[in-house]
C-alpha cells in the first residue's frame, strides 16, 4: 500500500512533508484536509487519524503518525532510497539536526505563525486581530530570524554548518515561505535585514526544485487573493475615514 499522506497545502509543514516526498521519489497518495473549512477538526479525521486534529498526519501501513518533524525522521530512516544528508547517521551530526527542530516549534514557528494568523487569516477569517498579540509575534519572529542569520548559518549554505539541506532546512525554509502572506510592505521591511536567511531559502529551493515550487504554488495563489482583499477593505476604511 502507498503511504497516505493527509495535508493541506496552505499549511507550512504540509509543504515540507510533501516536498520531501517528491524529492526522493516516495510513493505516496496527497490527500487534502480543508482546513480553511474546519475538515481537521472532523470527529472523523480526531478519530481515525489524529486525537491532535493536526496536519499534516501519515498513514504508513499500520503506523499512524502526526507532527511533521517526527513524519519527516520516519521517513527519512524507514523508506530506501532518501539520500543521507537529509537525516545523518551520524549521532552528532542527527543530534544538531534535532536542537535545530526543537528551537524552530519554540521560537521561530511560534512567531511566523503567530504573525501570519493573529494579523492576517483570523481577520480575513471575521476575527478581530489582537494587536498585543501580533507585536509580540513580530518580535518573536525579528529574534528568530536573527538567531537563523547569525547563528545557525554562521558558517555554511544550510543550517547547522552544513554544505547538503537536512530536514530542518526544508521544515523551517517552508516556514519561513509562509511570510509571502504579508503585505508586500510588512515582508520586504521583516526579511529584507536577512540576507544570508534569504541566500539560504533560495539554496533550499534550488536544491529541491522543481517540488518546491511546485508545491508553494497554492501559497502564492493564496497570496495573491489576499494582498488583494485586504487591499479591497483598505480602500473601504479609507472611504468610511473620510465620510
Amino acid at each position: 500500500m502507498a503511504l497516505k499522506v493527509y495535508v493541506h497545502r496552505i499549511s507550512e509543514p504540509s509543504r515540507a512533508v510533501l516536498i520531501f516526498c517528491k524529492i526522493n521519489g516516495i510513493d505516496f497518495e496527497e490527500i487534502q484536509v480543508d482546513v480553511l473549512k474546519g475538515q481537521h477538526f472532523s470527529p472523523e479525521y480526531r478519530a481515525i487519524l489524529s486525537p491532535m486534529r493536526q496536519i499534516p498526519a501519515i498513514v504508513d501501513g499500520h503506523l499512524k503518525l502526526f507532527e511533521s518533524h517526527a513524519i519527516l525522521i520516519h521517513l527519512s530512516s524507514s523508506f530506501p532510497g532518501v539520500a543521507s544528508h537529509w537525516y545523518p547517521v551520524d549521532p552528532s551530526k542527527r543530534a544538531k539536526i534535532h536542537s535545530i527542530l526543537d528551537w524552530h516549534h519554540s521560537y521561530l514557528r511560534r512567531g511566523a505563525a503567530g504573525l501570519v494568523s493573529n494579523s492576517i487569516l483570523l481577520p480575513l477569517n471575521g476575527i478581530p486581530s489582537n494587536p498585543n498579540i501580533v507585536i509580540q509575534a513580530e518580535e518573536i519572529l525579528l529574534r528568530s530570524l536573527s538567531k537563523l542569520e547569525n547563528v545557525w548559518l554562521k558558517d555554511e549554505r544550510f543550517l547547522g554548518g552544513s554544505t547538503q539541506p537536512s530536514i530542518a532546512d526544508l521544515s523551517l525554509a517552508c516556514q519561513v515561505m509562509q511570510l509571502e502572506l504579508l503585505s508586500e510592505e510588512d515582508y520586504h521591511r521583516i526579511l529584507s535585514p536577512y540576507k544570508k536567511v534569504k541566500k539560504w531559502i533560495e539554496d533550499v529551493r534550488s536544491t529541491t526544485k522543481p517540488y518546491f515550487d511546485e508545491i508553494h504554488e497554492y501559497l502564492f495563489e493564496s497570496q495573491n487573493g489576499i494582498r488583494e482583499l485586504m487591499a479591497t477593505q483598505s480602500g473601504k476604511k479609507k472611504v468610511r475615514a473620510k465620510i
